[in-house]
């Protein structure tokens, strides 16, 4: 019965020989000098010049949902490619009913000014 849980004693044993080995080689290669900039303090890609609670612009979460959506949509749209010869009618219809759906929120977001950014 153990005899079956070798390969996932083998598999961790080579992830963490992997792991290690990576992290030496950085320790030995990488550069120690890093320029200020590097370890400058930022917040979402700008300077913290205020109070830590501070407000954020609703847009920048705006642009974030737009990022998942669209991803979320790219995800979606390989597989249904991969299958659309044997879906048919029905799983073209589908798909163009969500990429409209989709189409359509993209327009709403448009219009509300999330991608215009100031």
């Amino acid at each position: 019965m153990l005899e079956q849980y070798l390969p996932i004693l083998v598999f961790l044993v080579l992830a963490l020989l992997i792991g290690v080995v990576a992290l030496a080689i950085n320790r030995l290669v990488a550069p120690r000098n890093p320029d200020p900039e590097k370890l400058s303090p930022y917040e979402s890609g700008f300077e913290a010049f205020e109070d830590a609670r501070m407000r954020f612009d609703v847009r920048y979460y705006l642009v974030a949902i737009l990022f998942i959506i669209f991803d979320l949509e790219i995800a979606f749209l390989f597989p249904w490619s991969v299958v659309l010869d044997e879906m048919g009618a029905t799983g073209f219809v589908a798909m163009a009913i969500f990429l409209g759906i989709l189409v359509i929120g993209f327009v709403y977001e448009w219009k509300k000014g999330a991608l215009e950014w100031e």
